[in-house]
């Protein structure tokens, strides 16, 4: 799919949301400003196709371009990003063998991780992880479905913290950057977000059972549910594109 002209309200979407930043400059720019840009664009507030203007960037956040462009090339990396030559920066189109390529990655990290999770999981522990679950249905009935999402993410992530292996989580976070585009488009259909929180709680239910064999399982059930419904939704986004 080739990459449409920014638009005069995508523009000024990406005006509003640099109006919202407000930057510590006791915390290094490059990762703010990445921060920022990579939310923005997997949450769907910068669409596909979005012009990124470097230069309107830098003097809306009164700030070098410098730390605007290391958090691009980062997103470039990513597959967020597109840089064109002559033509600038836009947004990049959803990638499918990106969405299919992280599931791959996902699966093999997160498995062996819950596996060992399944033995090491202590009392305090099963407490934070149902209290992440609880924020997450209580995020997900205020239809507050950019906290679901992170909540979502939160649930997993803690799983590799209780391994102690916070690169871990931090190979997947890269890794499903197209995928969680999806997933904010998804969400809102009716069974999705729940469907998703009694996932996790047939995940805790082994982790309080000590068993990583069920652990496993139902996180399988989980990650491949979660594809599936990702890659619905891309041929219904894909098949609505060749309609326009």
């Amino acid at each position: 799919m080739a990459l449409k002209s920014a638009s005069i309200s995508e523009n000024l979407a990406l005006i509003e949301l640099l109006e919202q930043v407000s930057l510590d400059r006791s915390v290094p720019l490059r990762a703010q400003v990445y921060e920022f840009m990579r939310r923005a664009i997997i949450t769907g507030k910068l669409s596909s196709g979005a012009h990124i203007n470097e230069v309107e960037i830098a003097a809306k956040l009164g700030i070098s371009r410098t730390p605007i462009r290391e958090a691009v090339k980062k997103l470039s990396d990513e597959g967020l990003v597109k840089v064109l030559v002559q033509n600038g920066t836009f947004v990049s189109e959803i990638n499918r063998e990106q969405v299919e390529e992280a599931y791959v990655i996902r699966i093999a990290l997160e498995l062996a991780s819950v596996e060992r999770a399944a033995i090491k999981i202590d009392s305090k522990q099963i407490e934070d992880l149902e209290d992440i679950l609880m924020a997450h249905e209580v995020a997900l009935n205020r239809k507050r479905f950019d906290q679901a999402i992170a909540y979502d993410d939160k649930f997993h992530k803690y799983l590799s913290e209780i391994n102690s292996f916070p690169n871990l989580w931090k190979a997947v976070d890269i890794s499903k950057a197209q995928m969680d585009r999806c997933r904010i488009g998804a969400l809102p259909s009716p069974g999705a977000g729940q469907q998703t929180i009694d996932d996790h709680k047939a995940v805790l239910e082994a982790l309080k059972q000590g068993d990583a064999s069920a652990a496993k399982t139902a996180m399988t059930v989980h990650l491949d549910r979660s594809f599936d419904n990702t890659m619905s939704y891309l041929n219904d986004l894909e098949n609505q594109q060749s309609l326009d």
